[in-house]
């Protein structure tokens, strides 16, 4: 493979800084032990991050949204935090007497049920006279992937046959959550893991390389994920099925780059220095400063996102941020400690044979392989290149333009089968679509029935209710004549449950609750009671996803522009050009186009996805310009090192030659990690996967292969402007 970026000069015939003994041995015998350690004490932190997660959509919006500051306000009217389950039970015909009293005693049955908390409510026949449905408050602090599946059990066990049982709902569909992610400890780490051998081995056509680099990566996500656990247990960060599987694959992905970049210099060393501990030394000079700053151009990608107002967004900038620290730290400590003590026998069976002659730094580049022809190639015509590259990644992008992300609907968050999908389109077919998830409205209470006629006048409304202590289902319908009794007839009217003066009514939409229809409702009973002059703060299911995907667009306008700053300006201090920098951007912003637009017809077209998250775009964008500059980092540092002895064309042409190989296998294991995010069936994931690993791969093998060097020949002694490297010829 060849030489990874690094510092060129004179180079060594078997001589090189030597070390003292002692050090030799304490050194490197140290800093095994210590991650020895660290791994040995994170590594049963896999099975416990359930303790310290949430996927509590609410959780994640500012503290300052309406849906969350309803969500505070509606626990003091009901007097519990319980999350509810709508149980939705259909039969083929009419039911019978004998079937609803079957159902009755059957959902009765469920109050014994660990979990179950508060008062079941009676069966509420549809009417169509086809369904029943039943509310379960349940547990806040249950495993609702364990209680929900049991509760649908016991229904299909004490239920007569023909009918069919469903839990859907808040509880049905976070259950569906919890089974997707159930796979991120074992099943997305051993795919990730699988790949990266795979290419390793093919790479390195060794036996104990690839083993040595998966052990740094995988030392490296187990000291990350101690760190991060007990800050996320001390409430510093939110954890989230969704950030966990994506801090797996960064960590192990960055964590395999780096080690690929110190291997190949190390492997180099060896072949011009007798000594291991030469060789050590000088590939460390040669790896730690593009390694540092790559992975310094990651962290300030990832800590912009700290401006959002979504803390789903804002807790991953340092939670990812950390694991690429770990990830350095591994594979510039760890990582040499282990191939120093190895030696040459880590490259069994091909060990790097000692030959002074690899020291001539002025060979051809054509002695570099498929990387010297190609980097010949591109200089033969480079304008020509650059602009036909250029026009099709143009093309590309114009795809992103069929790109809806613009929120998806609860229910087609999880890929495959549903029961809580299937329980909420059951749900439609026989009762209000909204049932169950109604709008919460929390109003002064002089003004319950102002607020309740304005809601009935909303067609998304089909009906409105108040909370009630005196009510046995804890609430009582409210019309335009005002609350009205709930029980037998000749009751008396309820009488709402007052909190500080306010009261709390929940409107029944008529539409599903995950839909746009009823998220349109929420917006024009904000703008209507806003107008009326109303105290109002109207939440639920529907406002809470609604103010996510609003905060989450409002990131996404926000945190790109600064990304695109910060990484630009990072770039300048470190190639110490103007022109270069803008360069990079640029071809990575084209490159995130056209992957983007890709990925939108692929979206659309083939898998025939109902949308996508606000967010997607937002990370997709982040991980493929931080990580996509990296791979132009190790070019370009490695392209001004050769152009000030070769000068700037031949800086280019041998730069290419020389990282080649390393940074296309570096790309190829990227894209590989983050495709391992497919195998957890939720949608953002999935499309995260597709879009990263579709970008780096076209990154690595069209922009940093073609479109950049063919610029930077095109150019010339120009881009490096405004340094002397732009008006002096090569020493």
């Amino acid at each position: 493979m060849p030489t990874p970026p690094g510092p060129s000069g004179p180079t060594h015939r078997g001589s090189g800084p030597r070390v003292p003994r002692a050090l030799r041995i304490l050194i490197p015998a140290v800093l095994i032990l210590v991650w020895l350690a660290a791994a040995g004490i994170g590594g049963p932190y896999f099975g416990r991050v359930d303790e310290v997660s949430s996927n509590d959509r609410t959780a994640y919006l500012p503290d300052s949204a309406e849906a969350t500051r309803a969500q505070a306000l509606a626990g003091d009217f009901s007097g519990s935090d319980a999350i509810p389950a709508i149980i939705v039970i259909t039969g083929e015909q009419e039911l019978t007497e004998d079937q609803l009293g079957a159902i009755t005693d059957a959902t009765e049955a469920l109050d014994d049920v660990d979990g179950v908390e508060g008062e079941i409510s009676p069966p509420i026949p549809s009417e169509d006279g086809l369904a029943v449905q039943v509310f379960v408050p349940l547990d806040a602090d249950a495993d609702l992937g364990d209680l929900v599946p049991q509760l649908e059990e016991e229904l299909s066990s004490d239920l007569p046959a023909g009918l069919t049982a469903r839990v859907t709902g808040p509880a049905g569909f976070s259950a569906d959550l919890g089974a997707a992610f159930a796979g991120i400890d074992g099943l997305l780490l051993g795919v990730a893991l699988a790949a990266v051998l795979i290419i390793l081995v093919i790479v390195y056509r060794s036996v104990l390389l690839p083993l040595i680099v998966l052990s740094t990566s995988m030392f490296a996500l187990c000291a990350a994920l101690l760190l991060i656990w007990h800050l996320a247990a001390a409430d510093v960060l939110l954890l989230s099925g969704q950030t966990q599987g994506i801090l797996f694959i960064l960590v192990i992905g960055a964590a395999t780059d780096y080690s690929l970049l110190y291997v190949a210099r190390y492997r180099d060393e060896l072949r011009r220095q007798q000594r291991k501990g030469a060789a050590t030394v000088t590939a460390l000079r040669g790896t730690v400063e593009p390694v540092l700053a790559s992975g310094g151009t990651v962290i300030a990608g990832l800590l912009c996102l700290l401006l959002s107002d979504l803390k789903s967004n804002s807790t991953l900038g340092p939670l990812a941020a950390i694991g690429i620290v770990f990830a350095m730290l591994a594979a510039l400590t760890l990582l040499p400690a282990i191939l120093y003590v190895a030696g040459r026998v880590a490259f069994w069976p091909r060990h790097p044979v000692y030959d002074p002659s690899t020291s001539d730094v002025s060979s051809p580049v054509l002695d570099h392989g498929v990387w010297g022809r190609i980097a010949t190639a591109v200089a033969r015509r480079p304008r020509t290149i650059w602009m036909l590259t250029a026009i099709v990644l143009a093309v590309g992008c114009a795809g992103a333009l069929q790109l809806k992300a613009d929120g998806v609907p609860q229910s087609d968050l999880v890929i495959g089968s549903s029961s809580a999908r299937d329980g909420q389109v059951a749900l439609g077919e026989h009762f209000p679509a909204g049932a169950g998830s109604p709008v919460q409205v929390i109003v002064d209470e002089e003004d319950l029935q102002a607020s309740t006629d304005l809601l009935l006048q909303d067609d998304g409304i089909d009906s409105v209710s108040v909370t009630a202590e005196d009510s046995p289902s804890g609430s009582a319908p409210v019309t335009a004549d005002g609350v009205q009794a709930q029980g037998p007839p000749g009751s008396p009217a309820a009488s709402p449950t007052v909190v500080d003066g306010r009261v709390l009514l929940q409107g029944t939409l008529t539409d599903a609750p995950d839909s746009a229809a009823a998220e349109q409702t929420v917006r024009d009973l904000r703008a209507a009671l806003g107008h009326e002059g109303f105290t109002a703060i109207v939440g639920g299911e529907t406002a809470t996803a609604l103010d996510t995907n609003d905060a989450s667009a409002h990131d996404r306008a926000l945190i790109i522009p600064v990304v695109l700053v910060v990484i630009l300006l990072i770039l300048m201090m470190l190639l110490r050009s103007v022109l270069a920098p803008i360069m990079l951007v640029a071809t990575t912003v084209l490159s995130f186009g056209t992957a983007l637009g890709v990925a939108a017809l692929v979206f659309q077209h083939v898998f025939a996805f109902p949308g996508a998250d606000p967010a997607v775009p937002l990370y997709g964008f982040v991980f493929l310009v931080a990580l996509g500059i990296d791979y132009n980092i190790f070019l370009m540092t490695r392209v001004r090192e050769e152009a000030l002895h070769q000068g700037a064309r031949e800086g280019v042409v041998r730069g290419l030659a020389v990282t080649g190989g390393v940074i296309t296998s570096a790309g190829l294991v990227l894209a590989a990690t983050f495709a391992a995010l497919s195998v957890i069936p939720i949608l953002f994931l999935v499309q995260i996967a597709f879009i990263v690993a579709f970008g780096v791969l076209l990154d690595t093998f069209v922009v940093r292969t073609l479109l950049v060097p063919a610029l930077a020949l095109d150019l010339g002694r120009a881009i490096w402007w405004p340094s002397r490297l732009s008006r002096r010829a090569p020493r």
